[in-house]
């Protein structure tokens, strides 16, 4: 990795933070976004470690590496990373990205289109400084899938893509409160591991790497749903989670629960809220708009001193 310094801007949306970094990046040549974020991801983790992990970051950061985009007519492209690697997609990320952009003066309000790895969203920055992001096709894979969980017996939940894989599960396992956290935890882990142990994958093998439960909201006239989302690094979602509303929107679509047009509005364990509609698309698959907001509320130019052993971050040891 470069040892040039990295300028990066810090937002969080609805809770969950986002670190975008705005300069001194790796070159990642030139091809599709999914090319670069492999280029990243293979040649340059200690970028990665060094925005997300301690002593500058935490389990909870998400970066996002600002790049030259490959579709046309984009004003950006974008590769999301996490504490344990890159991610293929993250809607609050692009809230906040968004919301970084415009304070940079590089966006205004109106539609913009940013490449990402698995395809182009489009975020829509509006006169009250809300986005509302118009994500990749949404789709459930499998509904009322059952998997073995050790000290919790059957679970079933259904298998969605909404830009990342999903199991989502409705009313099992722990309540899902902000007081439980370390149960959820355990328990989200647990489902992870034993869908991988049996096989159980999104498309093309893919590994289901979000576990999400739903329970009833605790104000109705607030939220439709209340969620906990376990992310890769064995994270929890501060905010609602985009992708996981998005896969939630596309499993009550297939269901015949939400119709285009109509509101969704996801809480988060903190109580934060997402609002979510549709598109329908002819294949059946969905185009979901996901709306929050997003304030920065950070700026800084990190330093790379050779004597410092810890300048590339402390991996994680997950």
């Amino acid at each position: 990795m470069s040892q040039a310094p990295l300028h990066v801007i810090d937002s969080h949306t609805e809770g969950e933070p986002t670190r975008v970094v705005i300069s001194g990046g790796p070159d990642l040549g030139s091809g599709t976004m999914a090319k670069k974020a492999q280029r990243f991801r293979e040649n340059h983790d200690e970028l990665r470690s060094a925005v997300c992990d301690e002593p500058r970051g935490h389990e909870a950061m998400v970066g996002a590496l600002l790049c030259e985009p490959n579709e046309p007519d984009c004003v950006c492209g974008v590769i999301f990373f996490n504490n344990l690697s890159t991610l293929n997609m993250c809607i609050h990320g692009t809230i906040g990205l968004a919301v970084t952009l415009a304070h940079l003066g590089k966006i205004g309000v109106g539609a913009h289109r940013i490449d990402t790895p698995v395809g182009v969203v489009v975020a829509t920055l509006r006169d009250d400084g809300s986005v509302e992001v118009a994500n990749v096709p949404s789709y459930r894979k499998a509904a009322a899938v059952s998997v073995e969980v050790p000290r919790w017996g059957v679970v079933q939940g259904d298998i969605a893509w909404g830009g990342n894989w999903f199991f989502l599960i409705e009313n099992q396992g722990p309540k899902v409160d902000f007081t439980n956290l370390d149960a959820l935890t355990n328990f989200t882990s647990l489902v992870r591991q034993e869908l991988g142990k049996q096989g159980i994958t999104g498309d093309n093998g893919m590994e289901i790497d979000h576990i999400e439960i739903f329970c009833p909201p605790r104000d109705p006239t607030l939220a439709d749903s209340r969620n906990f989302v376990l992310c890769p690094g064995k994270a929890y979602d501060r905010s609602p989670c985009g992708t996981g509303t998005s896969a939630k929107l596309a499993c009550l679509h297939a269901d015949g629960k939400l119709k285009p047009g109509e509101i969704w509005r996801q809480a988060g364990i903190l109580d934060t809220v997402f609002q979510g509609s549709v598109d329908e698309l002819p294949d059946g698959k969905i185009t979901p708009r996901i709306s929050g907001r997003a304030w920065v509320n950070g700026e800084s130019t990190y330093l790379f001193n050779s004597g410092d052993p810890f300048r590339h971050g402390i991996p994680s040891p997950i």
